[in-house]
């Protein structure tokens, strides 16, 4: 083997060595919510009994802030969460009640589907609570991918003791998503597809979460149009607003 041939087969493995993942999972956070971003969803829950949609609206403003509205079915409209950094809140429209959701809370189903509510409206934990490393580079969905250990933090408020991201060499999309508990047993996996350009970003346009330890379910959500980077208030992420909101 020529010394060009070899150094050619190391320059990924050195290249690798000198990357920051803390900064990787920074720009991988960037990149798919960016300094603020708006997405029109579905969301499918499958079981093997039956399946269940719904439709949703999404904000996010920097890492502190975001609120989710369902618009339908007509049972669950209206339905809202809210996140003002490290405080949470759902609204139910049929009660009329602001729950708070405290940290015990974080872990439980949102909406009934594989999702928590930490997986859905405390996303950017990943980047301030959790300490990374590097631990190789492959494959996903025909893609180079890092895959990065993110460790949570001692006494952070996160529902997973671990959390192992594949990210696009590419696109710094998060490709897949494996979520582990404190005895580093799996819980779920999330798992990304069919990559399209929507307001001006790639964006993965179809996910599904898939629990370890139940057949035959799992929660998918489309993405059907996202915007990013445009002006919106802090204020407009309030228990008000949340209130407010309708389709």
């Amino acid at each position: 083997m020529t010394a060009a041939l070899l150094a050619l087969l190391l320059t990924p493995l050195a290249n690798a060595a000198s990357l920051d993942p803390s900064e990787i999972v920074h720009l991988s956070d960037q990149q798919m919510r960016g300094e603020s971003s708006y997405s029109e969803m579905t969301m499918n829950i499958v079981r093997p009994e039956w399946t269940r949609s719904m439709s949703m609206k999404s904000w996010t403003k920097g890492q502190e802030l975001s609120l989710v509205l369902v618009t339908a079915p007509a049972r669950d409209k209206g339905s809202a969460s809210l996140k003002r950094q490290r405080e949470m809140w759902n609204w139910i429209p049929g009660i009329e009640r602001v729950i708070k959701i405290a940290p015990s809370m974080l872990g439980q189903s949102w909406m009934g589907s594989d999702f928590t509510n930490d997986d859905l409206i405390n996303q950017s934990s990943i980047v301030v609570d959790y300490t990374h490393q590097l631990v190789g580079q492959e494959p996903y969905d025909n893609e180079a991918t890092w895959v990065i250990d993110a460790l949570a933090k001692p006494d952070a408020p996160v529902v997973w003791s671990k959390v192992r991201l594949w990210i696009s060499q590419e696109s710094y999309l998060q490709r897949q998503v494996a979520f582990y508990d404190e005895f580093d047993e799996l819980v779920n996996t999330l798992k990304t597809y069919d990559v399209r350009e929507l307001g001006g970003r790639a964006v993965a346009t179809r996910m599904e979460m898939i629990p370890a330890d139940k057949p035959g379910q799992k929660t998918e959500i489309l993405t059907h149009s996202a915007q990013f980077d445009f002006a919106i208030d802090d204020a407009f992420f309030s228990q008000s607003q949340m209130k407010a909101l309708r389709d």
